[in-house]
């Protein structure tokens, strides 16, 4: 596929994760690295970033316009697709340890399977929005966090990573909410990890190539679409990160 030009891809099967996220499969194969997202366009309403969870799949969770439209959607029906963009994480062993909140499970999930995840740690508000554990638990060692305590153990997806050792692993691979991820990497500064640490960030995206600078971030101008989506640890850790992002008018809003 070209880098800067949409092709039109037919849903050819669309499969229910959770109560708010689902997984698009369709009838073209796009070859990435994972980290890497693609500019998926919803004809007549917007084109937004999404993470892809295989060659041939994107998985959604339901949070504006543009996704609402997507989960509107059915079978047989055609979206455009461009990319993949930006850079993804540098796992090239198998001593990765993953940790992911919620939808962020997605770009990890081609980590895993290749066989690069060691150990999951795997965070949700509740079990029915834990994401992928049949597909993690087959080829990875799962910990999993609940935040009403319905699986797993009782509280955030953080609380596990004392249970594991960081010193252990090549890479520490993360996404999620930021200000899990920005906890994350505290954790990983404090016990002196956060070299290994790669974090996958969302922002703000009108182009997806570089040329609008809207999901610049703070201090250095470093853009999510190029520069990221995957970041190491020593590069956020003086940033913008866990603090504050921009909206659509460029202007500044808590994390």
């Amino acid at each position: 596929m070209h880098e800067g030009m949409p092709i039109g891809v037919k849903i050819t099967r669309i499969v229910e994760e959770t109560p708010s996220i689902r997984t698009f499969h369709f009838d073209h194969e796009i070859s990435a690295r994972p980290g890497q997202f693609v500019m998926v366009w919803v004809p007549g309403v917007d084109e937004i970033p999404m993470a892809l969870s295989s060659p041939t799949s994107i998985t959604v969770q339901k949070v504006g316009d543009a996704t609402a439209a997507l989960f509107a959607m059915q079978e047989g029906d055609v979206m455009g697709i461009r990319g993949p963009y930006g850079n993804g994480f540098s796992v090239s062993g198998h001593r990765a340890l993953a940790i992911a909140g919620g939808v962020g499970a997605t770009p990890l999930l081609p980590l895993v399977a290749a066989g690069q995840v060691e150990v999951f740690l795997l965070g949700a508000r509740t079990a029915s929005e834990l994401l992928f554990t049949d597909r993690i638990s087959s080829a990875a060692t799962l910990m999993v966090a609940t935040d009403d305590g319905t699986a797993g153990h009782h509280g955030f997806v953080t609380e596990l990573i004392s249970r594991v050792d960081l010193g252990g692993f090549d890479r520490i691979c993360v996404c999620g909410p930021e200000v899990m991820m920005a906890a994350v990497l505290r954790i990983l500064e404090r016990e002196g990890y956060a070299g290994r640490g790669e974090f996958s960030l969302q922002r703000y995206m009108k182009c997806g190539v570089g040329l609008c600078g809207s999901c610049c971030i703070d201090p250095h101008g470093l853009r999510v679409c190029r520069d990221g989506p995957v970041f190491p640890g020593t590069v956020l850790r003086d940033s913008e990160f866990g603090r504050y992002a921009r909206d659509a008018s460029g202007r500044r809003q808590r994390v």
